[in-house]
C-alpha cells in the first residue's frame, strides 16, 4: 500500500510541477508578449484582470501543492530506503520552493499588487512593470522546469 501511495504522490508531483512550469512558460511566450504588443492602457487593464482571476481555488491548490507533493514523495521514498530517488524529489521540491514559490510571493505578487494600486499614466505603469515582471517570471519558469526534470529523474531512479 505504501508503495502505491508513494507512486501516486510521485506521479502527482510530476504533473503539478509540469502544470506550473507550463503556466509560467505560457506567460513568457504568449501572454506577456501579447500584452506588450497592445496599448499600455489595455495591457494594464488586461494584466490587472488576469491577476484577479488567477487567484482561484484550482490555481491556489496547484501552486501550493506543487512543492508539497515532491517533498512528501521524497520523505516516503527515504523511509523505503530509496535514497537516490528520495533525494531527487526533495531537491525538486526545494528548487520549486526557492525558484518559483519564493519568487512568486516575494517579487511577482508584490508587483501585481503595485500594478493594481498604481496610478498615473498607463505608459509609465506598464514600462515599470512588464520588463521586470517578465525577468522574474522567466526565473520561476526555469526553476519549475528544472524541478520537473529532477522529479522525473527521481521517478527513473526509483
Amino acid at each position: 500500500m505504501t508503495n502505491l501511495v508513494t507512486m501516486a504522490v510521485g506521479v502527482l508531483s510530476v504533473l503539478l510541477l509540469g502544470a506550473m512550469a507550463g503556466l509560467f512558460f505560457a506567460f513568457s511566450t504568449s501572454v506577456m508578449p501579447g500584452l506588450d504588443a497592445i496599448e499600455p492602457e489595455r495591457a494594464v487593464a488586461a494584466m490587472r484582470s488576469a491577476n484577479r482571476k488567477i487567484l482561484n481555488p484550482l490555481f491556489l491548490l496547484m501552486f501550493l501543492a506543487a512543492p508539497v507533493a515532491p517533498i512528501v514523495t521524497g520523505v516516503l521514498l527515504m523511509t523505503q530506503d530509496r535514497t537516490d530517488a528520495g533525494v531527487a524529489f526533495l531537491v525538486a521540491g526545494g528548487v520549486y520552493v526557492v525558484g518559483a514559490f519564493v519568487v512568486t510571493s516575494g517579487v511577482n505578487v508584490p508587483m501585481n499588487n503595485a500594478l493594481e494600486a498604481g496610478t498615473g499614466s498607463a505608459e509609465r505603469l506598464w514600462a515599470d512593470y512588464s520588463p521586470r515582471w517578465q525577468r522574474w517570471n522567466l526565473i520561476r519558469g526555469l526553476a519549475s522546469f528544472v524541478a520537473l526534470g529532477i522529479a522525473a529523474v527521481g521517478l527513473l531512479l526509483w
